[in-house]
């Protein structure tokens, strides 16, 4: 899959992203292990996004949250302050979700995803309520588990098959609950249009995580998701 990567803080021609009057541009992100960086090494795709349109960026994702734990850092003093100063907020919650219920029931799969848009519903609410302004971008999921490589060798095609279940559930969670807000699908920039390339060459060592290329990717989904003014 071709990549075109943007060098940081160069806007493409044409583009423009919301910004308080006054104040330089800032993005606030919410989420998993995926924006935090984990397994790469690498900046997250939320920084380069930023550096993209030369905002700041304040990343508060934390490996290992939930959708729950996403709804429950809003409550926080720390949380709402940054929303507050936020011209584009970023939200990457619900395969921890998902993964369990594939790690433990195999297919039961309908109750977490409605927790999950349960959950980021309320935080696109509280987002709202905060910063009627902001941009919201919920974003969806390549895999929820492993994949490529890694995800073949530990699952089979049974396991693989049923990690793309478990995937859809979640995502159409993240769709139904990104209503006021985009979705970005994640799955395009990772495995192609036809979302059945081999994501490989884009993800970590572990098989769940992106590299440095697949933040890239995801970053420039993120880009090219909101509208061009």
């Amino acid at each position: 899959m071709a990549l075109v990567l943007l060098l940081a803080g160069c806007a493409a021609p044409g583009h423009s992203t919301p910004e308080p009057s006054g104040s330089a541009p800032a993005v606030v992100t919410f989420g998993d292990s995926v924006p935090a960086g984990t397994a790469c090494g690498c900046t997250p795709f939320p920084d380069l996004y930023a550096n993209m349109i030369g905002a700041t960026s304040d990343n508060l994702a934390v490996s290992g949250y939930t959708s729950l734990d996403v709804r429950n850092q809003l409550d926080t003093s720390q949380a709402r302050a940054a929303v507050r100063s936020a011209t584009v907020v970023l939200v990457m919650a619900g395969a921890n979700d998902l993964a369990a219920a594939f790690d433990t029931d195999g297919g039961s799969y309908a109750e977490p995803a409605a927790q999950v848009q349960q959950n980021i519903t309320a935080v696109v609410a509280d987002v709202h309520a905060l910063r009627p302004t902001a941009t919201l971008l919920i974003f969806g999921y390549w895999n929820v588990v492993e994949d490529g490589d890694v995800g073949r060798k530990d699952y089979g095609d049974d396991g693989v098959a049923e990690a793309a279940a478990a995937t859809k559930y979640c995502n159409d969670a993240l769709r139904k609950a990104a209503a006021g807000a985009i979705y970005v699908d994640t799955t395009t920039a990772v495995k192609g249009d036809s979302g059945e390339d081999d994501p490989t060459g884009l993800l970590a060592g572990d098989g769940d995580h992106p590299n440095a290329a697949g933040h890239a990717a995801i970053a420039e989904a993120a880009y090219a998701a909101l509208p061009n003014g």
